[in-house]
């Protein structure tokens, strides 16, 4: 039995397919392996640089404006006092009623 197992082991030309060519559609494997990783890499890529460009830009709000509105109110006052009081309105340390009379105020007396 053990020279019977051997013999076909011997005969068998090896391979896969019983010595026939290799499926033609093989490179779509790597190919889509390697776009794969591409496109991983390339994600983390851009999650990374928007973190970093939204901590240096200001509040880096949704819809990545942050570094845009920064800049604005640098160079406009009036945005730079608009921005201050809504964000005195968020933490809570006025009211609804002083904040829309300020903000009136700004805009009328601005």
């Amino acid at each position: 039995m053990v020279t019977t197992l051997a013999t076909q082991i011997t005969a068998h030309p090896g391979g896969w397919n019983d010595g026939g060519d290799p499926p033609a559609f093989w490179p779509v494997f790597p190919i889509t392996f390697g776009l794969f990783w591409l496109a991983v890499l390339g994600t983390a890529f851009y999650l990374i640089r928007r973190r970093m460009t939204a901590g240096a830009g200001g509040t880096g709000g949704a819809g990545g404006t942050g570094g845009a509105t920064a800049a604005t109110a640098a160079a406009d006052p009036m945005v730079k006092a608009q921005s201050i009081l809504a964000e005195r309105f968020a933490r809570g340390e006025i009211d609804e009623d002083e904040y829309l009379m300020r903000m009136s105020a700004l805009r009328n007396g601005g």
